[in-house]
């Protein structure tokens, strides 16, 4: 029993498609090497400009300096005159300080994960991080980032929330108050920013955010994070987002409803309730040599205010990029976590409304993630079984038609126009789709393509370990290597090597069963893209390459149950027999093929004709 040549042209094509998409997916990544290659010193340059700088800032930061400084600037407003203090508010999932210095959060802590050294994950914290504005304070413009306000006592609302304020105002009753609102074991925080007197502070009706961000990196593969590092953002009603590449900048010149820097499994939002009128969003990459942040962004948002006494709704998302959590805030959010994108965003939809309820369910009742990947593998490839049922079907078809097709082939020899009519015709007179074995195969692409992403995306897969794996959200490493191997790496992961031995092994058993390897191209063609695989998976998450493992190897058991006991020789022959007494009716397609066939060996047998006088 075997497989068609058409079936292993749709396996191919599934190769071919795969590796397309993981060479399209890895486009930013070695845009960014050979760009760093270019821009090293001169990056490095600049960042270390910058380090100095900050470290410059954070020595002037100082408590007796900062009093200075606010005394200096406040003009009219007053505030603390004590100088800078730090106010800890917490709820289950994160800690959050707060300054009196410009009101604003100074460090987020993230207390449900840990970095892979098993410090905090901590998703903001430093000088360059912060959120100000201009305003105008007697005859001078201030920012609200140098002024210290007054503190008020922290409040426990009816729902439980908390609630802290900070204000400053001046002796004609013009006043600034920041409120920040923290609702129970939830990511998202409340800033109202009520201001009286908004018609003397602002300059033409609009408050000019200035919103400072910088990830840090957070996972072990600092490349591979920065990779998986985007801005997102919703404008018109419409998500959309843009790599990091070796930095860049967007102008929104229409309404922005939220801005966010997503890392791999964290992200750090900035949202306007009521929309920001515009915005700019500039951001830099390190050079190679600098490791301690992916990338810093400082956006520049407009937002309208009319009347005197007003309140800005703000809020502050700082979270895990979590599927389940940012969609029941109702933004469209939840598009951060890339579960389908470019010409595979449909595949969202099946990651969304069936992969990760199945996934929940079985992470739910299941203590280990590795077994919860073999089961949820196990359900797909049940699902997918009747279309490989198909593909193989119609190899066997054409198996049996195989000696006909020879005495074709030997009867028409170079004429492959005639020999491909009346193979076509052969193949209708015995009820035999020619598609059968290709398009069943090239069906299972969206399954491929969604856990593709799936596994690179879903958070709850991080820090979970699995026999030799510490971490299925991150390649495992069974050896490291004094070198780097271009395109592989300086490791060696397992699970990377069972999948490609797996998928090895698959193509040799297809291989030893398919009826016509005289083309050198198909004969080697099912080798070469386990080699792909092996430099392809080596650098992706352990949870990818474990379910490319148990699939491959559920894949090669039911073709070999298929071919082997399901499919009934006899019955193939006796329905084919069945099919050539029947009248042949031809499909619309088969109508076309024909037609253009017939075209063509008639344009050949006119130059043929011309050549012969």
């Amino acid at each position: 029993m075997g497989m068609d040549r058409n079936t292993v042209i749709g396996f191919i094509l599934i190769g071919a498609l795969l590796i397309t998409m993981f060479i399209i997916n890895s486009r930013n990544r070695l845009a960014y090497e050979g760009e760093e290659k270019r821009k090293a010193d001169s990056a490095a340059a600049v960042q270390q400009k910058k380090i100095q700088a900050d470290t410059a800032s954070r020595r002037i930061d100082s408590l007796n300096s900062a009093v200075q400084q606010t005394t200096k600037m406040q003009g009219a407003f007053v505030g603390d005159s004590t100088g800078e203090k730090l106010v800890v508010v917490e709820n289950e999932v994160m800690k959050i300080s707060f300054s009196n210095k410009g009101a604003q959060p100074r460090k987020i802590e993230l207390k449900k994960y840990k970095k892979q050294d098993g410090s905090p994950v901590i998703v903001q914290e430093g000088n360059f991080n912060k959120l100000t504005y201009s305003f105008k304070n007697g005859e001078r413009t201030a920012e609200t980032e140098n002024l210290i306000f007054t503190t008020l006592p922290v409040t426990i609302n009816s729902d439980k929330s908390q609630s802290i304020s900070f204000v400053a105002g001046d002796s004609l009753g013009r006043k600034i108050t920041h409120q920040y609102t923290i609702r129970p074991d939830d990511y998202m925080v409340d800033l109202n920013i009520n201001i009286k007197g908004a018609d003397e502070l602002f300059y033409q009706h609009a408050i000019n955010f200035l919103w400072q961000t910088e990830a840090e990196q957070i996972e072990s593969d600092h490349k591979y994070e920065q990779t998986q590092t985007h801005l997102c953002y919703v404008k018109d009603n419409d998500f959309d987002f843009e790599y990091l590449g070796t930095g860049g900048s967007k102008e929104f010149s229409k309404q922005v409803d939220w801005i966010a820097m997503k890392q791999q499994f964290f992200a750090t939002a900035l949202i306007a309730k009521n929309k920001f009128a515009s915005a700019n969003v500039n951001w830099v990459v390190p050079a190679d040599s600098v490791r301690s942040f992916l990338t810093q962004a400082t956006t520049t948002a407009k937002y309208m205010v009319t009347g005197n006494d007003v309140v800005v709704p703000l809020q502050f998302y700082y979270g895990p990029s979590d599927y389940n959590i940012l969609k029941k805030y109702d933004n469209k959010m939840e598009n951060i976590v890339p579960y389908g994108t470019g010409v595979f965003a449909f595949v969202k939809y099946i990651n969304r409304h069936f992969l990760l309820p199945v996934f929940d369910f079985f992470r739910k009742n299941i203590a280990s993630m590795g077994i919860v990947i073999l089961l949820l593998t196990l359900i797909i490839r049940v699902i997918t079984s009747p279309i490989l049922y198909k593909s193989y079907l119609s190899g066997a078809k054409m198996k049996v038609l195989k000696p006909e097709v020879d005495a074709l082939r030997a009867k028409y020899k170079d004429d492959q126009q005639a020999f491909g009519m009346e193979q076509m015709k052969l193949w209708r007179s015995a009820g035999v789709n020619p598609l059968g074995g290709c398009l069943p195969a090239l069906l299972q692409i969206p399954i491929f393509m969604s856990l593709y992403y799936f596994f690179q995306s879903n958070i709850d897969l991080r820090g979970k370990s699995f026999l030799w794996a510490n971490d299925l959200a991150s390649y495992d490493t069974i050896a490291h290597l004094p070198f780097n191997v271009p395109f592989y790496g300086d490791h060696v992961s397992l699970f990377t090597l069972t999948a490609v031995a797996t998928s090895l092994l698959i193509s040799i058993y297809s291989m030893s069963n398919v009826q016509d390897n005289s083309n050198p191209v198909m004969k080697y063609m099912p080798y070469i893209f386990p080699v792909f695989l092996l430099f392809i998976f080596n650098r992706l998450p352990a949870a990818l390459t474990w379910y490319y493992t148990v699939s491959n190897t559920i894949t090669l058991l039911l073709q070999i149950i298929i071919q082997k006991y399901i499919i009934n020789h006899d019955k193939i022959l006796a329905e084919i027999s069945e099919n050539r007494k029947k009248p042949v009716k031809k499909s619309k397609m088969a109508e076309r093929i024909e037609a253009m066939q017939e075209s063509q060996k008639k344009l050949q047998e006119l130059k043929n004709k011309s050549k012969g006088k």
